[in-house]
């Protein structure tokens, strides 16, 4: 129970210090990293160790995609490309459409994509977008968040469900099967909650852009499908790499298969996206690649989300290294729930440690030898119980969360803001979905 306190005292304490008194969230989330280290009894060196474990390693994962993301970003709105695909695309699905367009793309983008990189990517056709459409930025981030989620959560091959299946011995297909009707009401809450909820916070994406200078800029910028394509490529790329490293290697194991490995890794399809990116002006200037110029203007744009997402990452795993995955998990596993269980566990880890994939997997490891006393020991109850354990690591991405960071910084919301729309929102998408499912079970098992 102790633990748990310092757990809910750490959070706090972010929430009040960045809100109310204005601290960095890059301090707020070292010094909560540290109060529960401290106050949890941890090692004093597997602390400074776990600080640096996590913010190289979150760096080392997600930063340069960031990096790469952001300057790609700053080529499409410089050279006028995003607006003249934001203007293309309302004009196919119409001002009133985007936010459920935003849901659905998120949906679909993030079953080969990890997340992060999925929105990261999505960002600047976001942006572009809802000043178009005269939204609130908040009202779509959450919507392309909260649609990256579900997928990343539910439907392989995203590694958390595929590592699921493969530990409780699960058949792929049936997971498949069964996760994609079953996310399909889970879209339509995403919906809901970015429309009616999200929707009563305004931030403007572009505050310093009128409707004169928008206009202004589609007279020099380049054809939409030119704009689209630095997007659009390493996104394929992303995809093929993801078939080609599927179990049954449907591209084969040669020389194709090698190379579609490299070029879809997120890294080097964000740098071909750049090279791309590169060819948006009207006309190439050398400053443009300088410190001051696009490439320089990126690296600054993303040099504050870098470290706050990487201070993110130093408290979730002192958390995860203080031994509150194995308490929570422990404590739960005791109690007969049927496919609740496996949600509570999946969803208690993931609010301490921060990671849905981390969540998914130890839970699975967990629930493995309890499915037969549970009555899940079915083809379609070890399937039902993979969606269920993926609903409950849904559940409250928060301070300790990279993608947490990611959302926030990238769409402008403050600590607080990020904490009722898209923490509130995870929690709410979480408990919703695992309805769904146990509604689903009692209607096949």
């Amino acid at each position: 129970m102790m633990i748990i306190i310092l757990l809910c005292l750490s959070i706090l304490f972010i929430v009040i210090s960045t809100t109310r008194f204005t601290l960095h969230p890059f301090l707020a989330l070292l010094t909560a990293a540290l109060f529960f280290g401290i106050c949890s009894g941890m090692p004093l060196d597997k602390i400074i160790s776990s600080i640096e474990e996590g913010f190289g390693g979150t760096i080392g994962k997600i930063g340069i995609v960031i990096i790469v993301g952001v300057i790609i970003g700053t080529f499409l709105e410089k050279s006028g490309g995003a607006y003249s695909l934001a203007e293309y695309v309302l004009k196919i699905i119409g001002k009133k459409n985007v936010t459920p367009a935003m849901v659905l793309i998120g949906y679909i983008v993030s079953i080969p994509v990890f997340a992060d990189s999925g929105f990261v990517i999505l960002s600047p056709l976001n942006k572009s977008l809802t000043k178009r459409a005269g939204l609130s930025l908040a009202t779509t981030a959450i919507a392309l968040c909260l649609g990256l989620m579900v997928s990343h959560t539910l439907i392989p091959p995203t590694p958390g469900p595929i590592a699921a299946a493969g530990i409780l011995e699960a058949d792929l297909g049936w997971v498949i099967a069964l996760g994609i009707p079953l996310s399909i009401p889970v879209l339509f809450f995403c919906w809901f909650w970015a429309q009616k909820v999200a929707g009563r916070v305004s931030i403007d994406p572009n505050p310093k852009l009128t409707e004169t200078d928008f206009q202004s800029r589609l007279n020099w910028a380049p054809l939409a499908f030119h704009a689209l394509v630095p997007i659009l490529l390493p996104i394929v790329l992303i995809v093929l790499k993801s078939i080609a490293d599927y179990p049954t290697h449907p591209l084969g194991q040669d020389g194709f298969y090698k190379t579609i490995s490299f070029i879809g890794t997120p890294l080097i399809a964000l740098l071909i996206g750049i090279c791309i990116a590169v060819t948006l002006p009207r006309s190439f200037n050398k400053q443009m690649l300088s410190p001051s110029g696009c490439v320089g203007d990126g690296l600054l744009d993303a040099s504050m989300i870098i470290l706050i997402t990487g201070a993110g990452g130093a408290f979730g795993k002192v958390l995860q290294n203080s031994g509150i995955v194995d308490i929570l998990g422990g404590g739960m596993s005791s109690m007969s729930t049927g496919l609740w269980l496996p949600f509570m566990i999946a969803a208690a880890i993931r609010a301490a440690q921060g990671s849905s994939t981390v969540a998914i997997i130890t839970t699975a490891s967990i629930l493995a030898p309890m499915l037969p006393s549970l009555g899940l020991d079915s083809p379609i109850g070890r399937a039902l119980s993979v969606l269920a354990i993926g609903a409950g690591s849904i559940v409250a991405s928060h301070a300790n969360d990279s993608f947490f960071w990611v959302v926030t910084r990238m769409s402008g919301m403050d600590v607080k803001t990020g904490y009722i729309l898209m923490t509130a929102g995870s929690i709410c998408m979480g408990f919703f979905a695992c309805i769904i499912i146990w509604i689903a079970g009692l209607i096949l098992l």
